[in-house]
């Protein structure tokens, strides 16, 4: 099996260093390239064809968020998967870089096996969303103004849940509760394989990347709305 190939993007040298050693300790998976800056992140992602990139969202120059829109704006990068690392836990730019095609987040003081795990949860394409990123997805989206199922893509949004079968907009709401495929497939008395094809079915008719752009969708589209604490 081939190693997860993963590009550094930060513009610490201290810190790329450090993950680096990390990320290279692993048998399953292998640093590929850095990047300083974003600009040199998406063009290392095209040279490199990494798997993961972990991108720092505050760099100089072109900064994380506009290297994963123009990443995911890439065809030919359609398989690169990013995760978004933060100084702090809820970052002003989570909701943006999850639009931009982010299939995560991860906070910069995680422990080395959660990087790890991250990267390869983000490999396989599997939800990166944890219930408590979740909620703190939702806090910064309700911090940012955010309006469920209010804002100007609204009707696109309900043309395409409309889309859906009675089951994936289930499992939808329930992805959007950060539930992996087997807790899914135990509440609904189903196959894990069956859960994803249901997910997989809904990213399809929703235009979404990955499991982290159906929760987005979820919840700007208004299907699922943030409990009152």
């Amino acid at each position: 099996m081939n190693p997860i190939k993963v590009l550094l993007a930060d513009d610490q040298a201290l810190l790329r260093s450090a993950f680096r050693v990390l990320v290279d300790s692993e048998p399953d998976m292998q640093v590929v390239g850095e990047a300083a800056d974003g600009a040199e992140a998406v063009a290392l992602a095209r040279s490199t064809r990494a798997d993961v990139v972990l991108m720092d969202i505050r760099m100089p120059g072109t900064d994380g968020l506009a290297a994963t829109r123009m990443i995911s704006a890439d065809p030919d990068l359609s398989d690169v998967r990013i995760v978004m690392l933060t100084t702090f836990e809820v970052d002003e730019y989570v909701v943006q870089s999850l639009r931009a095609g982010a299939s995560g987040f991860l906070g910069k003081g995680a422990e080395p096996d959660e990087l790890l795990n991250a990267i390869r949860i983000a490999a396989g394409g599997e939800a990166l969303l944890s219930p408590a990123a979740t909620k703190g997805l939702i806090a910064t989206f309700l911090a940012q103004g955010g309006s469920w199922g209010e804002g100007p893509d609204a009707a696109a949004y309900s043309d395409r849940l409309a889309a859906l079968t009675v089951r994936e907009r289930e499992v939808l709401v329930l992805v959007a509760g950060g539930h992996s495929n087997d807790e899914i497939a135990e509440r609904l008395t189903v196959s894990p394989l069956t859960v994803k094809t249901h997910v997989n079915r809904a990213m399809a008719k929703l235009g979404a990347r990955d499991r982290a752009q159906l929760v987005v969708t979820a919840y700007e589209s208004g299907l699922v709305r943030p409990r009152a604490e």
